[in-house]
């Protein structure tokens, strides 16, 4: 038996982890996915996700169930879930989305422990449905997120990793990557344009200059990612640049497709997003611009040190629209210090 927090905990419990997104937040999430199995070896791990995000947690080999809620803010939905869920017997519920769906999913869940944020860090009254809380954190904006959900794990009297885990170690890469990209033999850089906040978004001719000089300086290929929100853009930052040595897959990838090309490249660049936490996952350096959030909060694992940020004051202000600045924080930070991070990124590798 392991001690948790005052309560014995079950050698092989049934676990639901709820995390349905963003991005980001699911793939730092998946992390605790090995952290419970290599301690609880006998434990079984049920994930509830949004369809967004589920061929990621599909492929998860140490993900036991899936449960996807198909139809967000249906009625039909919730009582479609509240039957999958009544059909399962969880010991614990782990909330690590602490919004007001979140906590009510957990509740419909039956979960004796439902384990959430605490009160002073939850949103939405999610804290009501949850009846265990793990320990408040003051300023949370300097605590990375993946090591705040490990606060979970570390309530349940779990021990700290060493290495996080991610589940993407098995992927491979020549079975999965669009053939354009298994076909390439020189190194690959990955630029990723676009994210969900257009606070966060760099400017179109800092792209331009940054694939420009990196097309111009050693035989490699540049591959631009993104959402299909991109296309526009990325259409008009290939035509300009006008390099066979530049491939577009803006628009163009599956979610497993997009971690296959970023694991097959050297290094990756762009700003504070889903795909940033995606390379950090399969051990891949990258080049990350922030701007109104914080680097201490979200820069990908392993690579903190990689993060380009403005000195600008009002840097890390959390709003998704830039009140009179016309997005300056990003505006501000020059294509020469996001190639010095680059440099530095790939000297990792050996290169220059």
């Amino acid at each position: 038996m392991v001690l948790a927090s005052s309560k014995i905990l079950k050698t092989a419990p049934s676990i639901l982890i709820i995390l349905m997104g963003s991005l980001g937040d699911l793939i730092r999430g998946l992390c605790l996915v090995s952290h419970i199995k290599k301690n609880l070896p006998g434990s079984r791990v049920t994930w509830l996700v949004e369809p967004a995000w589920a061929e990621l947690v599909s492929f998860h080999p140490q993900i036991d169930k899936m449960i996807v809620f198909d139809r967000p803010g249906n009625i039909i939905g919730v009582w479609n879930l509240y039957k999958e869920l009544s059909r399962e017997d969880f010991d614990i519920t782990i909330d690590l989305q602490r919004h007001f769906k979140s906590g009510f999913f957990s509740l419909l869940s039956g979960a004796k422990r439902r384990i959430g944020f605490n009160r002073k860090n939850a949103k939405e009254l999610n804290w009501i449905f949850n009846n265990e809380h793990i320990k408040h954190i003051v300023d949370e904006l300097v605590l990375p997120k993946w090591r705040h959900y490990l606060k979970f794990t570390e309530y349940l009297g779990l021990p700290e990793p060493d290495i996080l885990d991610f589940g993407f170690s098995s992927l491979d890469v020549e079975s999965t990557a669009p053939r354009v990209i298994v076909e390439i033999n020189v190194p690959i850089i990955a630029v990723v344009i676009g994210t969900s906040w257009e606070t966060k978004e760099w400017f179109f001719q800092g792209y331009y200059e940054l694939v420009k000089n990196i097309l111009s300086s050693g035989d490699r290929r540049v591959v631009l990612l993104g959402d299909r929100s991109k296309i526009e853009s990325a259409a008009k930052l290939s035509k300009k640049v006008s390099s066979h040595r530049l491939i577009n897959l803006v628009g163009k990838t599956s979610l497993l497709e997009l971690v296959a090309v970023l694991k097959a490249a050297v290094a990756g660049v762009g700003p504070d997003s889903g795909p940033a936490h995606l390379a950090a996952a399969v051990g891949t350096p990258f080049v990350t611009l922030f701007g109104p959030t914080s680097p201490r909060r979200a820069a990908p694992y392993k690579y903190e040190h990689l993060v380009v940020q403005s000195d600008i004051s009002c840097v890390s202000c959390y709003k998704k629209k830039c009140p009179d600045l016309n997005s300056k924080c990003m505006l501000l930070i020059g294509v020469k210090a996001v190639e010095d991070k680059l440099k530095e990124a790939l000297e990792q590798h050996g290169l220059q």
